[in-house]
């Protein structure tokens, strides 16, 4: 039988071409954060519950803790036999609190962890466009309003056309990305949905996954089906 988590029923190991195949750790592990995040999230939750004993709780928080110190840090070589970042966390935490680090993927469908992750991520790096981009406009109208009397060429096919102001011009551009920054801000509002409990398709029967934890994330509302 495999050490894989998903390969209780085969009795060898996967070639490692198939292996460095199906893993994906060389991309996805720029969700660590979101994914400790969610996990640490979760442990608290498990022990609130009384599902673990608060001190299995605090030695998971305290491990996970430090793992994102030390990834933070540079510290950690990720391993491509563990597939994806979710599993190189539970690996590494299962090597830092020992058996009980395998308590916290109690209650957990795995889709619910890579859903939540992903969501995690998109809306941070939505934040950080959008601030970025309300810079670039802010940027842009002050150099307007600069140039409010400066004179240049408008152009139409290629072809100058007549005199127009810089202002005009650097303004169609402040209107441009402001659709833009509309269009972030709504997809911000759809990110934030909490996924969990969802499970694969099916829903999980625990009530305390879908109504304790998004509060952690402060997620606006539950999604009305899985």
């Amino acid at each position: 039988m495999t050490e894989k988590l998903w390969g209780g029923r085969f009795q060898k190991g996967t070639d490692k071409v198939v292996e460095d195949f199906h893993s994906s750790i060389r991309f996805d592990q720029r969700l660590y954060r979101q994914d400790i995040k969610g996990s640490m999230a979760h442990a608290r939750m498990l022990g609130r519950q009384g599902i673990i004993t608060l001190e299995d709780a605090n030695k998971i928080l305290e491990g996970l803790g430090a793992i994102l110190a030390d990834i933070d840090a540079g510290t950690v070589e990720f391993d491509v036999a563990a597939e994806d970042i979710h599993m190189n966390i539970e690996k590494l935490l299962t090597e830092r609190v020992g058996e009980v680090g395998k308590k916290l993927h109690t209650g957990r469908s795995r889709n619910d962890q890579v859903a939540l992750d992903i969501r995690l991520y998109l809306r941070d790096e939505i934040e950080e466009t959008m601030i970025l981009l309300q810079s670039l406009i802010k940027t842009l109208l002050e150099r307007a309003e600069e140039n409010i009397d400066t004179i240049m060429p408008g152009y139409t096919h290629l072809q100058k056309a007549q005199p127009i102001t810089l202002a005009h011009h650097l303004l169609a551009y402040v209107q441009m990305f402001e659709r833009d920054l509309g269009r972030l801000k709504d997809c911000a509002r759809r990110m934030n949905l909490s996924p969990l409990g969802s499970g694969a398709w099916q829903v999980l029967p625990f009530p305390w996954t879908v109504k304790v934890l998004p509060r952690s994330f402060f997620l606006m509302a539950l999604q009305k089906t899985a």
